[in-house]
């Protein structure tokens, strides 16, 4: 049995190459068997051993002429049956001789032909199925320390470059995956570490030896307070989960809807908002995009300055739907976007202050418009505004005008 791929392509190779080579040698055999004989009859002389019939044409002084068909009603002597005879017994004898000859010398070319074709196909089948060792090779190599490794497959644009192209753009999304997770567990070790100090730290000193009523109070209220944030955080991270699962049911959401809800219920002292609330409808989890609303409205309002503004804007059309929140507050560099979709990444360094947050925000707004289908985009401000402008951008299939 064959067992390996270049085994059986040589296998493919091989006998389309023999099948091709007799098939060739067959149709020449054929060929020269129709018409061999009546080409050797048409240019062999009429001959004959040495006899009456020889001394005639001598004596008459004629010359040997190619056999022809002769004129209807011609008839015949003797003698010249006799020529046609031999000659049609010297054609038989030429052609059987040459065909024979041919047979052998055909048989032994395929033979050769076959080994050669063996040979090559073997050659071409490796050659054809380099890249895929190659693949195999790094796909065996890879481990979580190696996985910046890529195949970089120097070939002739192909359907194996494409192959090889796809999986060192699977490298790259893994490596940034796998740093992602890193990153978060990193970060969701710390931020978990942190509160429970803060717990520990306020027990041991702050209650320690005969402290005053005022001084239990007021521990006490730090420590709910921390305890109402880890609370937060762990909501949220669950929360990130449950996005990052999918969808399990769904239906048709008014995001127009959710957005004044979301406004109605945020506290916005000091900023101006604008809202441009058209009808959105998009088939979804109500409660995830409620908190996907939240958390926009939530960032836009935190990191904003006073006296600043808020635009809320919800619009439908042929291509999709979008959601649009955009806000002022300080001027952030473009580069710093991206990283800031991460999950506890921040703009500034965390202070552990009463309403901060967990650094989770934008992140859960980008599972959960992952898991809906949909898109985020943010960007930058420019000054003197700054701030950012974030947009969910819903697929067709999912919007409603």
């Amino acid at each position: 049995m064959l067992r390996s791929e270049r085994a059986r392509l040589t296998a493919l190779y091989g006998s389309l190459l023999v099948l091709a080579g007799g098939g060739l040698i067959a149709l020449v055999n054929v060929l020269l068997r129709g018409g061999l004989y009546a080409r050797i009859n048409g240019a062999v002389t009429t001959a004959v051993p040495r006899g009456d019939f020889a001394r005639t044409l001598v004596e008459a002084d004629r010359t040997p002429v190619p056999a022809r068909s002769a004129p209807p009603g011609e008839v015949f002597s003797p003698e010249r049956l006799q020529g046609y005879a031999v000659t049609r017994t010297l054609s038989t004898a030429v052609e059987q001789a040459t065909l024979h000859e041919l047979l052998l010398v055909s048989l032994v070319a395929l033979a050769v032909f076959a080994v050669l074709s063996i040979w090559l196909a073997w050659w071409m089948a490796g050659r054809v199925l380099r890249p895929v060792g190659v693949i195999t090779e790094t796909a065996r190599r890879l481990s979580g320390a190696n996985l910046h490794e890529r195949i970089g497959l120097q070939a002739p644009p192909g359907e194996l470059k494409r192959l090889a192209d796809t999986f060192d753009g699977m490298l790259h999304r893994m490596e940034s995956l796998v740093g992602a997770q890193r990153r978060f567990a990193a970060n969701a070790a710390h931020e978990l570490r942190t509160p429970l100090a803060v717990q520990r730290a306020a027990a041991e000193i702050g209650l320690g030896g005969d402290p005053s009523p005022r001084k239990v109070a007021r521990i006490r209220e730090r420590l709910i307070a921390v305890a109402d944030s880890s609370e937060h955080l762990i909501e949220s991270l669950l929360l990130l989960a449950v996005s990052e699962e999918g969808l399990e049911t769904t239906g048709p959401v008014d995001v127009a809807e959710l957005a004044g809800a979301a406004l109605a219920a945020t506290a916005h002292e000091g900023l101006t908002v604008v809202p441009a609330l058209a009808p959105l409808t998009v088939q979804g989890d109500r409660v995830l995009l409620d908190h996907l609303v939240r958390n926009l409205l939530t960032n836009a309002v935190r990191h904003n300055r006073p006296g600043g503004r808020i635009e809320v804007t919800t619009a439908a059309g042929p291509t999709g739907g979008a959601l649009t929140v955009s806000n002022t507050g300080p001027v952030i560099d473009p580069a710093d976007v991206p990283r800031l979709l991460e999950p506890f990444r921040r703009r500034a360094e965390r202070r552990h202050t009463a309403g901060e947050g967990a650094g989770l925000g934008l992140s859960l707004v980008a599972s959960i418009a992952r898991a809906h289908g949909a898109r985020l985009r943010a960007r930058a401000n420019p000054a003197p505004d700054g701030g950012m402008t974030l947009t969910v951008h819903f697929e067709a299939a999912s919007a409603e005008a």
